[in-house]
């Protein structure tokens, strides 16, 4: 291999400091010999954990990579960043935590790598904001990194019937309701999560894994591979030598993060019927490459995009089974060979997209898990931006599982998550009732908290095309239903939200792409002059931090 001046020039740049012989001293106490002193240095950051299924494998496997880089001549350096896991603290406190450790997991990996002039980075995320916020901190430094996904949990299975994560939380609506008795709710809790990986369904760890490989920021099949598979081993191998090309090579994330590559991964998104939690990470994700993505641009991959995975929540199939019958390789050859795709982005193997699906069979035959563009699982996509006088810079609506949202109900306004779940799990939000929760944005929350309780609630009291919900707050990946979120201007600011009444008629319309409130607009200025931010009652400590620098969540939610 002709590694020349290219692979150790990042090295030599950024190791004239370690010239001196304290800090050498101190490489040599942490185990590097001379030789190793003269070769480029990766970090190995981890978002381990063994607090939560979704990380808790995440060392071992990076030991895999760690291993190979060091075959190849590099040094390894690992490191952990952090994790919240968003199925553990939803509905609780804990969950105002989980967007902002996104950012914050960026800043580590900017520090580390700063701090300790590493080369390149390697880095491996299990859960949804540990997907992302890796992300972030390997583009924000446009050093040679990738990324890889620690992958999907395998489903559980209740009286013969798998059973994951959300299927817990709609147990609790169904109890509630008199639908199913506590044990039966017990038994689905026990068998929801059987060990390693992330939550099975096309939630938002699983959709930004594949929005990362469509980006061409992972190796490919990474997406797809379940945590406990014994493909595994060889992905982490490959991962590594990728990583040791792409320093050779010089081949860094804003050579691959380009516009056109962001326009792969929202196509891709759209065709497996992907989380609302997508547009936030792909605008953060723009906004640390300085690519120029806007969020009214959705509409159009919506508009020409099928759903064709009859994927978890709103169908029937979990990432494993996508996994079985062809993976997201083969939805993005088929989005390829539909023209729908940019196949000369170049991608982290120093190969196109194109090169990288060359051989990708496509075979629909016999399976029901990926649907064919002549009769795809819904003709447009799952996501679609909303505007009107309830949202003047966007709001997100969900359409998985629905033809299409055109609702039309009276408010029932709720100033936070907790009161809105008390209300629906005691019977009082009714049909044609459109639920709102505010004051849950990223300002105003803090920290812009999912709504799974509140809407797997309305699910399991079996009003899920009945109910409408609409908040500033996001959705997890799992939440379906006639669902509107990220509303901006938030509450906090002085959105539109703070300013609607209980009673007032809200309308949401799909097909108009329109959200809005029977409220004239002198109305609304009117009471905004009497409004008043609300006190989120934190006053120091990162949550205060981050409800003082955090932006819109229409573009992204970003800290910097």
């Amino acid at each position: 291999m002709a590694e020349g001046n290219n692979l150790n020039r990042h090295s030599r740049a950024m190791t004239q400091g370690l010239e001196r012989t304290a800090n050498r001293a101190l490489l040599r106490g942490a185990g590097l010999t001379d030789e190793d002193l003269s070769k480029p240095i990766v970090g190995v950051a981890s978002a381990w954990g063994d607090i939560s299924p979704c990380n808790m494998h995440l060392n071992q496997i990076a030991d895999i990579s760690r291993e190979e880089l060091r075959s190849l001549g590099a040094v390894p350096a690992g490191f952990n960043t952090f994790l919240v896991t968003d199925g553990q603290a939803m509905g609780l406190e804990g969950m105002k935590c989980s967007l902002v450790s996104r950012d914050v997991i960026a800043d580590v990996i900017e520090l580390s790598v700063r701090g300790h002039h590493m080369d390149g980075i390697l880095g491996l995320g299990g859960c949804d904001k540990t997907i992302p916020g890796t992300l972030m901190g390997i583009c924000r430094l446009d050093r040679p990194g990738l990324f890889v996904y620690g992958g999907t949990i395998r489903a559980g299975n209740y009286r013969g019937k798998p059973v994951d994560l959300v299927s817990a939380f709609e147990a609790v609506g169904a109890t509630a309701k008199g639908k199913i008795d506590d044990g039966e709710r017990h038994g689905i809790e026990c068998a929801a999560c059987p060990g390693a990986g992330a939550c099975g369904g096309m939630y938002t760890a699983n959709t930004m894994a594949c929005a990362v490989e469509a980006l061409g920021m992972s190796p490919p099949g990474n997406s797809d591979t379940p945590a406990v598979d014994d493909r595994r081993e060889p992905l982490m191998r490959h991962a590594a030598r990728m990583m040791y090309y792409m320093l050779r090579d010089d081949l860094r994330p804003r050579h691959i993060m380009t516009k056109r590559a962001f326009e792969n991964a929202i196509r891709t998104v759209m065709a497996i019927g992907g989380s609302t939690n997508a547009v936030l990470h792909l605008l953060a994700l723009a906004h640390e490459v300085e690519v120029d993505l806007s969020i009214d641009e959705f509409n159009s991959f919506f508009d020409s995009t099928p759903i064709l995975c009859d994927m978890k929540p709103a169908g029937r199939y979990a990432m494993e089974d996508l996994d079985r019958v062809g993976g997201v390789r083969m939805v993005m050859k088929m989005l390829l060979d539909r023209g729908l795709l940019h196949g000369d982005c170049l991608t982290c193997t120093g190969r196109t997209l194109a090169e990288n699906l060359e051989g990708v069979e496509v075979s629909l035959a016999g399976q029901d898990v990926v649907q064919g563009f002549d009769a795809p699982v819904k003709r447009n996509g799952p996501i679609v931006v909303l505007r009107g006088n309830l949202a003047p810079e966007g709001a997100v609506l969900k359409t998985c599982g629905l033809k299409e949202v055109v609702h039309t109900g009276p408010a029932r306004v709720f100033d936070n998550e907790e009161t809105a779940l008390e209300a629906i799990l005691q019977g009082n939000v009714g049909k044609g009732d459109v639920v709102v929760i505010r004051y849950e944005g990223p300002r105003g929350g803090p920290g812009m908290r999912e709504m799974l309780a509140p809407t797997s609630a309305i699910a399991g009291a079996g009003l899920l095309n009945d109910v409408a919900l609409i908040t500033d707050g996001r959705f997890s990946g799992g939440s379906h239903g006639m669902v509107v979120g990220h509303i901006a201007p938030e509450a906090q600011n002085g959105g539109p939200i703070a300013l609607i009444r209980e009673g007032e008629t809200v309308t949401i319309d799909s097909n108009r792409k329109l959200l809005s409130v029977d409220v004239d607009d002198a109305e609304l200025e009117r009471r905004r002059t009497r409004w008043q931010p609300r006190d989120t009652g934190y006053r120091s400590g990162a949550l205060a931090k981050y409800a003082r620098v955090v932006g819109s969540a229409s573009a992204g939610a970003v800290t910097c």
